[in-house]
């Protein structure tokens, strides 16, 4: 299975769906420009493309903090619904996970909602931890 960084507004409107199923809230034109200006603040696209579309795609970024050292945030993780349970997140999660090897990188980090019981099935069957609460304060 091959894996793709996305790098063109081409390859962004094919992953729009599968992105479209983690953040409803946003329609295609708000995920075409906003993905288009993350991928120029070192946001990076991976997706597995399947039959001309994106079934799955990760969306992660280098970070480095005091409490973590130099490791990759993963934003986003989703599969199209018609195509869950098939490995393809775990084959994105195994992707990263190589890429922040391969740099020497502490680790890898992701924040989810409470509510996504298979996403965290997963996690936990990769090795991630759950290590803290994220907090957040609306301005």
């Amino acid at each position: 299975m091959n894996i793709q960084i996305a790098s063109t507004r081409e390859d962004i409107a094919k992953c729009a769906e599968v992105l479209r199923a983690l953040r409803p809230h946003l329609d295609d034109k708000a995920i075409l420009d906003t993905v288009e200006q993350m991928l120029q603040e070192g946001y990076i696209l991976a997706f597995i493309e399947q039959q001309g579309r994106a079934v799955a795609a990760v969306g992660y970024r280098y970070l480095q903090y005091l409490h973590h050292g130099k490791h990759f945030y993963i934003d986003d993780l989703s599969t199209l619904p018609t195509e869950r349970k098939k490995g393809y997140a775990g084959l994105l999660l195994d992707f990263v996970m190589a890429q922040a090897r391969d740099r020497g990188y502490a680790c890898v980090t992701l924040d989810s909602g409470y509510q996504r019981y298979d996403a965290h099935r997963l996690y936990l069957n990769k090795g991630f931890i759950l290590s803290s609460h994220h907090f957040v304060k609306k301005i």
